[in-house]
């Protein structure tokens, strides 16, 4: 390959969440003496990120003026591109794209022009924990509708149970996760069209975060929510960002994608009242240097790297994890398995069977935060060698011990 998806890289005291901050009430314990940690819980890659992202940043760098700015015509252009060859989206203009300081942010600006606070808003579960959070903590009920997984070990919506939870709760906004954080579905295009329909009938408003849209599977294809009809495009608030794809989180920067005027006109009305809804310059070099020619190249290795460790590591727990189950994930870089059998045959209960693993540096992330009682969410992006490394260490000192 031409990028470097092998280089271990030493991240520790480098502001890396995913090591530093192992023993805070809501992360991994730090491992016992004698094993370096492996980092699979935090959302983020633990690759070298495109260099032309670097370059992008260290040009505007050079340059010693970072006063008061506004957008440059190549940060839309950018993204009009990307989305046109990554997700066949022809008719997306500038005055479509809004700068949005994280999706979760987006996520509130875009609730607040759908709906009041203490409204009713469907969500999927599992769910990501950073939705369940915000809207909590921001006064929305959340109603769940259970995804299930079919006979095909596929990840599925429930649209009847959806339906009978719009009417009964007097549903008008919901949080639609594509592809889907933290199962790793990428859902079918007739799927998407059956969901907006089911809105549309009941005049739901979607917000529809798409953060994961660029890490899809080989054999998968990734369906933009508004893009399935008119309908669609009108009553649905998009969000994207670079941050998954080529881990830029800690730069910080996502953006939405609103048609309806209208929607579009409040949703930036209620981004701008914190004040604080603004760019960062070095943000939008880092985008416009990512959504490059290189970086179609580089996502796409990216994905194939994912792929064979997605690959390895489901058939090492078809191999050696008896009553450990997954649906295999479709897109993103996580893995959500299901220990209900393991914990029953071996009379354990998830915090231990947890804790064998953060003993021994496998910083893997209790799956209760997003609705699963006996999952665990694990993170491949890593290169392959320390993949291999830490199912190594499940073997021998987690299931198998």
């Amino acid at each position: 390959m031409k990028y470097d998806f092998v280089s271990i890289m030493d991240r520790k005291g480098k502001d890396a969440m995913a090591l530093d901050c192992l023993g805070e009430p809501w992360a991994p314990a730090p491992p016992k003496d004698g094993y370096d940690v492996i980092p699979m819980w935090v959302a983020d890659m633990n690759f070298p990120v495109l260099p032309d992202i670097c370059q992008a940043i260290v040009g505007r760098i050079n340059h010693p003026s970072f006063g008061y700015f506004e957008p440059r015509p190549e940060y839309y252009d950018a993204i009009i591109d990307w989305h046109k060859k990554r997700k066949n989206v022809a008719d997306l203009k500038a005055e479509y794209i809004g700068y949005e300081n994280g999706v979760l942010g987006g996520v509130l600006s875009a609730l607040g022009t759908f709906c009041s606070r203490g409204d009713n808003v469907l969500i999927h579960n599992p769910a990501y924990s950073g939705f369940t959070k915000v809207l909590k903590q921001n006064g929305y009920n959340m109603i769940f509708s259970d995804l299930f997984i079919d006979d095909k070990g596929v990840w599925r919506m429930d649209y009847k149970d959806m339906e009978e939870k719009i009417v009964r709760n007097n549903i008008h906004a919901a949080l639609f996760c594509t592809p889907h954080n933290p199962t790793g579905r990428v859902w079918e295009k007739w799927e998407v069209e059956k969901m907006m329909d089911l809105f549309k009938k009941h005049d739901v408003y979607v917000v529809s975060d798409e953060i994961w849209s660029d890490i899809i599977m080989p054999g998968h294809v990734h369906t933009p929510t508004q893009s399935v009809s008119e309908d669609a495009k009108n009553r649905t608030v998009a969000l994207y960002a670079p941050s998954k794809t080529f881990n830029l989180a800690g730069i910080v920067g996502s953006y939405h994608v609103i048609y309806n005027k209208r929607l579009r006109d409040r949703v930036n009305k209620e981004s701008s009242l914190s004040h604080y809804n603004e760019m960062n310059v070095l943000s939008m070099y880092s985008l416009i240097g990512a959504y490059s020619s290189a970086g179609h190249e580089w996502a796409d290795e990216l994905c194939q790297v994912l792929q064979d460790n997605i690959s390895y590591a489901c058939d090492y727990i078809d191999n050696h994890f008896e009553g450990v189950t997954y649906a295999r994930p479709q897109g993103t870089y996580m893995l959500y398995i299901d220990c209900e059998k393991w914990l029953t045959n071996h009379n354990m209960v998830l915090n231990e069977l947890l804790k064998s693993g953060w003993d021994v540096g496998v910083a893997w992330q209790n799956g209760a935060a997003y609705g699963g009682k006996y999952h665990i969410r694990i993170n491949l992006a890593l290169p392959l060698s320390l993949v291999q490394e830490a199912f190594r260490r499940m073997d021998k000192y987690v299931f198998n011990k």
